[in-house]
């Protein structure tokens, strides 16, 4: 009995408790890497974040999740932030080996929570952005307000989340899937971060 959880957690609150730990990792990443201190360093983040949001293309397109998500595939960014590298006059980055195929749908919706809920932290990278000359409409379309607003579009995606009926196998499926999107983007990172001979401005 004392395995039991108590009922009233939800299943959103119980995805945020077990990926705390794996969304620190990455806010330290991050943060480590300085990507609003310079252009350079910035465009590097960037890649990470359309090789994250490429990845998705096929779930946020998945006929299955948008029954369930009706405004799903105009939630993704891969084409926002293809859009900024090419702002940036960056080449779009090859894809890396690892990335996520064929995943169950609830392990597909553990990746879309921590995707969908990344817009709610982009509130606070945008305003970074602006001091290196970006915006909504150059450079840093990805990191813009979804139509609708954050918070709303999150709330949307909560309740349908918290709502499904699943078995205990799929929120174990879910829960995989969140914490392999926080780890693969910290794999995304590193990479795009990797060997750089880029001096940092002083």
């Amino acid at each position: 009995m004392s395995q039991e959880t108590p009922s009233p957690a939800l299943r959103s609150q119980r995805l945020n408790q077990i990926t705390h730990a794996p969304h620190e990792r990455l806010d330290k990443a991050v943060k480590a890497n300085a990507p609003f201190e310079t252009r350079g360093s910035y465009t590097r983040f960037l890649a990470a974040q359309y090789l994250f949001q490429d990845e998705l293309k096929t779930l946020y397109n998945d006929a299955q999740l948008i029954q369930l998500i009706p405004d799903l595939a105009q939630r993704c960014r891969a084409e926002q932030a293809k859009a900024d590298l090419n702002d940036l006059q960056t080449p779009v980055p090859e894809p890396l080996a690892g990335a996520l195929h064929n995943p169950s749908m609830a392990e597909a919706l553990g990746w879309l929570f921590v995707s969908e809920g990344s817009k709610l932290g982009a509130a606070f990278l945008i305003k970074r952005a602006v001091a290196l000359d970006l915006s909504d409409s150059f450079g840093a379309r990805h990191l813009g307000e979804p139509v609708g607003g954050r918070a709303d579009g999150w709330k949307r995606f909560i309740r349908t989340l918290d709502d499904l009926p699943f078995s205990a196998e799929q929120e174990q499926q879910i829960d995989k899937g969140a914490i392999a999107a926080f780890e693969r983007f910290n794999d995304l990172l590193q990479h795009a971060y990797a060997g750089s001979a880029e001096p940092v401005s002083a």
